[in-house]
């Protein structure tokens, strides 16, 4: 794979009517897109490949509009980024379930949020106090051990027992099993 400045230079050549340079240029940037594409849609090979054709069509395009002043990899990066976005909103849109012919979309995020919200709250009500904030500070509101002891006047060692003891008690509840 060529480096940034390689790139850089089979892109400017082929921009100054270089047609070989520019054929090298879209075959490097394509296998730096298909890695690209495919570490961030693993097990989705095909959708990968048909975002690497789009985004070799976009560079082809608008290979006008890079400035010669910045880095081609940013550049090239983010019309990839973009094209990721476009492809990621457009299947949200496209997933759907059918139930006997009656088209049934997606389940509302706020709805299913309120529901779990209201679990955890319930189960954590079970727990003794000290676990219960523990678990809350630490896990929910995703402050650190340290932050946690210093607002509750704990220690650090303190807090992660009673995160480990309030966990299994969870989990214990969870699985319908009595707590003493």
């Amino acid at each position: 794979m060529a480096d940034e400045a390689a790139l850089k230079a089979l892109l400017l050549q082929g921009l100054a009517g270089d047609d070989a340079a520019h054929r090298a240029f879209l075959t490097e940037a394509a296998a730096m897109l298909r890695a690209y594409f495919r570490n961030r849609l693993r097990g989705r090979a095909e959708d990968a490949e048909d975002l690497v054709q789009e985004t070799l069509v976009a560079l082809h395009t608008r290979r006008d509009s890079y400035d010669a002043n910045y880095p081609l990899t940013a550049w090239l990066y983010a019309i990839a980024r973009y094209r990721l976005i476009d492809f990621l909103r457009r299947a949200k849109h496209r997933a759907h379930a059918s139930l006997d012919g009656i088209d049934v979309g997606e389940v509302d995020p706020e709805y299913g949020a309120s529901d779990a919200k209201r679990d955890i709250g319930v189960l954590l009500g079970k727990l003794p106090e000290k676990q219960r904030t523990a678990i809350r500070m630490v896990k929910l509101e995703e402050k650190s051990v340290r932050e946690t002891a210093e607002a509750t006047g704990l220690t650090e060692s303190d807090i992660k027992i009673s995160i480990h003891r309030g966990l299994k008690t969870l989990m214990r509840l969870m699985a319908g099993e009595q707590t003493t």
